[in-house]
Formats: structure tokens, sequence, C-alpha cells
């Protein structure tokens, strides 16, 4: 059967209007663009519970199902906090103030550190000890950074251009803070395009969008390969962010077929506009030895198992590969309480298109695999082969496995677990690395040397580096370094409210332990076991009350989210 004509009548008027209101967008004065972020949060707070309940619903679950919490984390809370952010920097600049707080820019080693999270008292309260810092690139100085941030908004530069935006298919928020970051840190007006596994988002959108697609400054499209490809090359279309695989990435650089190698290898692209993109990878998780207790087993086998059962593992920086030391006595405790973890979750599908069909291949090179819901949330012990599938290519789905690296102290091992990470896996999109509080106390130099080692653009300690993305000051993207001809995990940082210049990596802290019992383990704070954790029991409540505090800011309603986050 032929496929279908393609009409672009659509994509032309959406591409033509956009050109049109580009330049009114380019002008808008400062103010009036805080105005329209601000006009944001109504909408997001009166569409939080369809937009939440719509993800459930398409995910195989209701929106009453322990499940949901993630739904209103990644789709609600994080673009009201992404929203938050952007108003807090620009706040600043309309202040006459500069972007970034007073003593937020330091050196240390040799390199330059950007502090950007916390930012607010708000954040302090609602996630207490958290913390974030960037590290830029080489060279670059304290003063060059403050000179560079949103550059932009202080050299009253504004080029006007049209962007396309090829929405993610997993995350909710994914494509709306794509939007947001074209709209007002490159200055450019969007057509987005759904993707079409989660194109049942739009009318969400386009009711939380409303005033910029009146203003003409925004428009959706639907559509599958032919219009995205025809969007791609149309001359109407200035730049283009991409969240997928580095398959897509390449289909939109080189094209496909006998001629795409001949393209790459002359370099010779089929477009010559810029391609940021964001394209995941394999993430490992790493988990240092140390002095933990049956507590801290219990806890740290929670948060690895969130790391892959968030969203069914459907996500770019889904932990894939648990690094563990082979010698420590830890290593089989922190695998009984993962599986333990693993088999006491409720059920839910892996629902995203293919999924099926690569755990069956992870089966398939398995026989020996764990299954822990009938043919998925997978876990292969004991991976020795550095070819192993896991090792290679993105699951995209409940697979889990364990490689196991000698190293009797924590130097030795980190050592190994750094070198495997940067050499062996693909992909540079993020890290997550456990350590006992202790142990980074005794061997700070070691863990300070492994952070600077690691390529990857998000380094989580103690936290889940999917965490970064939530948080909206931080940038998101890859470590520097991949080309159009090899793209890996991509190019560009997007998010990054603050719009800093060169960055090489952000390293987001966490507590190692929840409080109370952070007070014994070296990691005081008032964090309770966080809510978007798989395990908690009223974490789509609380995340409901996040939500609702995020996007209308009161301090009466703080005790209801943090009764709700101690009850978990």
């Amino acid at each position: 059967m032929n496929s279908p004509a393609l009409d672009t009548t659509v994509l032309d008027r959406a591409l033509r209007e956009l050109r049109h209101n580009a330049p009114s967008w380019a002008t808008a004065p400062l103010t009036e663009r805080i105005g329209l972020l601000q006009g944001l949060m109504p909408r997001i707070g009166d569409s939080a519970a369809d937009l939440a309940a719509a993800g459930a619903y398409a995910k195989g679950y209701g929106p009453d199902s322990p499940w949901a919490g993630e739904d209103w984390a990644g789709g609600p809370w994080a673009l009201a906090q992404h929203v938050t952010a952007r108003l807090h920097v620009l706040r600043r600049l309309a202040a006459g103030r500069e972007p970034l707080h007073s003593g937020a820019v330091h050196e240390r080693s040799g390199r330059t550190w950007v502090d950007v999270f916390p930012a607010t008292r708000w954040d302090s309260l609602l996630l207490g000890g958290y913390s974030a810092q960037v590290r830029m690139q080489a060279g670059i100085t304290a003063a060059h950074v403050r000179h560079r941030a949103a550059a932009q908004y202080r050299s009253g530069v504004r080029r006007p251009g049209v962007a396309l935006v090829l929405g993610a298919g997993n995350v909710a928020s994914l494509t709306a803070t794509d939007i947001l970051h074209k709209l007002y840190a490159e200055g450019q007006v969007v057509i987005a395009k759904m993707n079409p596994v989660n194109a049942y988002l739009r009318p969400h959108f386009e009711r939380i969008f409303a005033e910029f697609i009146q203003r003409g400054w925004l428009r959706f499209v639907d559509g599958g390969p032919a219009e995205g490809a025809y969007l791609t090359t149309h001359d109407g279309v200035d730049s283009i962010h991409v969240t997928g695989s580095d398959r897509t990435h390449d289909a939109i650089v080189w094209g496909t077929g006998e001629h795409a190698q001949r393209r790459r290898r002359e370099d010779t692209p089929l477009i010559d506009k810029p391609v940021t993109s964001e394209l995941g990878g394999v993430s490992p998780c790493i988990v240092v030895p140390g002095p933990w207790s049956r507590a801290d087993f219990r806890f740290q086998a929670e948060h690895i198992v969130t790391s892959k059962m968030n969203n069914s593992g459907h996500n770019c920086i889904a932990s894939q590969v648990l690094v563990l030391p082979r010698s420590w006595p830890g290593t089989e405790l922190l695998l009984q309480e993962t599986r333990r973890v693993l088999r006491a979750l409720p059920a839910r599908t892996d629902y995203y298109p293919g999924a099926h069909q690569r755990l069956q291949a992870v089966l398939a090179a398995h026989p020996r695999a764990e299954c822990h819901a009938g043919d998925s949330r997978i876990l292969v012990s004991d991976i020795v082969d550095h070819d192993d599938m896991l090792l290679t290519g993105e699951v995209f789905a409940s697979a889990l496995g364990v490689v196991r690296l000698p190293g009797e102290t924590p130097a030795h091992f980190l050592r190994h677990a750094v070198d495997f990470a940067n050499t062996v896996l693909p992909g540079t999109l993020g890290a997550t690395l456990i350590v006992h509080p202790r142990t980074e106390r005794i061997h700070p130099d070691t863990v300070e040397g492994a952070l600077d080692e690691l390529r990857y653009g998000t380094i989580g300690v103690n936290s889940w580096s999917g965490v970064n993305f939530l948080l909206g000051y931080t940038p998101w993207g890859a470590h520097p370094g991949h080309t159009r001809q090899a793209i890996g995990s991509g190019v560009g940082f997007v998010n990054n409210a603050f719009m800093l210049e060169d960055v090489e990596k952000t390293v987001l802290r966490a507590p190692f332990a929840p409080a109370p019992r952070g007070l014994f383990t070296g990691c005081p704070s008032l964090s309770p076991k966080p809510p978007y954790f798989v395990t908690h029991r009223t974490g789509r409540t609380t995340l409901e009350r996040v939500t609702r505090f995020t996007t209308a800011p009161s301090p009466a309603r703080l005790p209801a989210v943090l009764a709700g986050a101690l009850r978990g």
C-alpha cells in the first residue's frame, strides 16, 4: 500500500505566521516577557490534574495509581518549576541586577564553578539539602562567566528567528520546556511538532500556552517522520532542537539510505542550520564502597530502582548499568534489597513502542536473567562482556545490568569505575554516583577527582542524575565534545535559566540519607524520602501539593506539602 501523500498546507501556514510574527517577539520588552511567563502559572495550575491524568491513562494506569506521582513530577510540576526559574532570573535583570547572585561564581582546583541551586528560599525549603554547581570549560574565568551570562538580554541584541522543536515522546514536560528555552534563551518563535507517542498532550499545551499562540509566537503541529523531515529541511526554519535517539539526529542531518554514509564521511549534511540535541545513552549508577547500615542499603536500593523504574525506564537518563565493587561485602546486600524493591512495586507495563521487543532481546541474550514482574523488571546481575547489549546500546525499558569491578579501596574502585564509564559505555548525558558522607570525608580528593574526570553533562551525587532536568536552573545536555559526525548524546544545553555559556557539566548533590537519619550519617538536612521515589507511599499526593505550591507559592501551603512528604 502506498503511503498517503504529505499535506503540507498546515505546516506551511504555521511557518508563514511564525515568520511574520518573529520580529515582534524579538523586540518584546523584558517586562512583557515576564508578564507572559507569569500568565503561564495559573494555566499550569488549572491544567495540572488533567495533564497528569492524561499521562497516567496513556501509560495504562489511573490518575490515582501510586505510579501517577511521576506524571505530576515530570508533567505540571517540572513545567512550573522551569517557569519559576526563568522568572527568577528575568526579574533580577528587570531590576537592573546581574543574573547571577553575588558569590555564586568561584574558582576551585583551576576551574570556574557556578552555584545555581538552591536559588530561592522556597528551593531550600522544598528540596532541603539539594545543591547544584555548574563547572565551566577549561580556560573560562569568573569574569568571563559573569560577562556572558544572559548576554542576549544584557546586550540588547536580539535577532528574530523561527525554531523547530521536535518533541520528545516520553516525559510530558520535555516539549514544553524545550519551547521555553527556544523562546526565552534563544529569542526565537517556535513550531513544535508533537511526538506521535504523546500527541495527546497537545490540547493541554495549547491551553497553557494560549497567549503565545494568540500572539503568533508558537504553533503546535502533529505528524510523523514525513512531517518532521519536511520541517527540518524547510527554508522557513532557522534552527532545530531534537530530543530522541542518535538515529533520529543522523536521519535529520545526513539522511537515510546509501548516500547517508557518504555525506557523513564528506561532512556534507542535508541541512546547514544549527541543530542542538539531547539523545540519551547508557547511563551508569556507580556505588562507592563504604560503611553502610542496613537502613542505607534499603534506602539506596529504593533510590536505584527509582532511577530505573521511573516511567518504566523510558527515560534517556534512566540508570541502565549498576557499577558495583566486586569484593565489597555490601554488593550482595544491595542487590538483595534491589530485588526486594523490584518485586514489591505495583504492576505496570513497559508502554513505549518497541519496549517489549527490546526486553525480549535482553532475555534472549541473557537466559539466566531475573524477571521480577512477568517479562519485565529485568535484572542481569553479573555482566562480564563489554560487548553485552546492555553496555552498548540504550534499552529504554525496565532492564538493569550489573557490572562488578575490582577495587579494595574507594580510590582503587573509582579509578576502574571512571575508566569503565568513560571508555566502555556510550553516551555522556548523565551518571549517578552514590557515596557515603564518611567515605567522602576520608577520601575527598578521590571523590573530587572522579567528579572531575567523569565525562557527563550531569553527575548526580547521591541523587539520580535525572532530577537535574526537573530543576530548571541547571543546564541539561551531553558533555561537550560530540560532533555531528559522531553525535553521541547530543550537542548543546537547554533549560539553564541563568543562560550560562561555556558549560562543561553540572554536579547535583543530595543527602545520602533522609531526615532524620541523615543526622547520624553525616548529611544533616530537612529532606525526608524524596516524593519522586517509586516507593514513596504518598508520592502522588505530595507531588500534586508541590505543584500547587509552585504555581502559587504561599507559606500557608507549606504545612500540607511537608506533611505529605513526611508520611511517605
